[in-house]
């Protein structure tokens, strides 16, 4: 069973589980909805994460349960009511759980729970890292993701993707910003790092979870990592737009946020860029060594995200830059 089946990554974790020739039920909300997976792929059942219900249904004498359909917090205001609610859709998903036989769960996280290393251990931050609640009480995103992974990582083995990327992003977030790039939108780039991964390797690293993960245990599913600034100046490359003419100072930007958050509409600066600071690089050599997980070149990545985008209409089309 995929929670999350019409997804972005839910979506590729049923493409990788049917090639390995598993049979596969998924979760979705509306009916018309298929993602990648298509109409006659997959079992559907109609439910969601606020109906107990539905979820009984759905896990009634599934063998596994991939659980990618996780709270997103709609704004960066409000962040206790919206911790309250994504903790109750947990709580939800686990009692389905115990009713249905606890079946094995995989959990799909969020790198925004990997935290800091403790000051003064030179080393990159890993999975002994996590966020401290209350850190950026201001962003529903990084506190709700937290809240979630504590309350089921007893009870799952836990993968948390690094940035996203990859084909068949048909409702692009992470993606979005690749988008913008490539139509010539990174006049500046931000400072700090990004660790950037493949969806396809996210799905093999999902299957690869379920088969040899440890329940109570994070696992960072993540690739390469780079300064944004570098990430930009590639994407400009490769879509033959102008790049990045500046950084933007971390003081500047921090004003920027500031402003910013208390603007309408403001769920990017709230639960994403307003945690710049915290962007860093990651190690992920744990799913390498434990799961066996081999990521792709992020050429490879850009390259096929791109040309996805393009054969999509939402980008133009343009010369193949190597």
């Amino acid at each position: 069973m995929i929670l999350g089946a019409t997804g972005f990554i839910g979506g590729h974790v049923g493409l990788a589980a049917l090639q390995r020739g598993w049979e596969l039920r998924g979760l979705r909300r509306d009916a018309s909805a298929v993602g990648l997976l298509g109409a006659e792929r997959i079992a559907w059942f109609i439910g969601n994460l606020d109906e107990q219900g539905s979820l009984e249904d759905a896990l009634r004498g599934v063998d596994l349960v991939f659980h990618a359909a996780a709270f997103y917090p709609s704004d960066g205001r409000r962040v206790p009511s919206q911790v309250a609610h994504a903790v109750q859709q947990m709580k939800n998903v686990l009692e389905a759980l115990q009713r249905a036989g606890s079946p094995p769960l995989v959990y799909t996280s969020s790198l925004s729970t990997i935290g800091r290393p403790p000051e003064g251990e030179d080393r990159l931050a890993d999975e002994r890292d996590v966020y401290v609640p209350g850190t950026l009480p201001r962003s529903a995103y990084y506190e709700t993701k937290i809240a979630m992974e504590t309350e089921v990582l007893r009870a799952a083995v836990v993968v948390n993707p690094t940035v996203v990327f990859g084909p068949g992003d048909a409702r692009p977030t992470t993606g979005g910003l690749l988008i913008a790039l490539a139509r010539g939108f990174g006049i500046v780039s931000l400072p700090g790092w990004l660790n950037i991964v493949d969806v396809r390797d996210v799905a093999e690293g999902h299957l690869r979870a379920a088969e040899a993960g440890v329940r109570g245990q994070r696992y960072i599913l993540g690739g390469a990592n780079l300064r944004i600034s570098e990430f930009m100046r590639d994407v400009a490359r490769r879509a033959n737009v102008p790049p990045p003419r500046a950084e933007i100072p971390a003081a500047l930007l921090r004003v920027i946020v500031r402003i910013g958050e208390r603007l309408p509409g403001a769920s990017v600066l709230g639960n994403h860029v307003g945690a710049f600071e915290h962007w860093q690089p990651i190690n992920c050599s744990r799913a390498e060594r434990e799961l066996g997980l081999k990521p792709r070149p992020l050429a490879v990545t850009l390259a096929d995200s791109l040309r996805w985008y393009e054969e999509h209409g939402a980008l133009k089309r343009r010369t193949a830059v190597v």
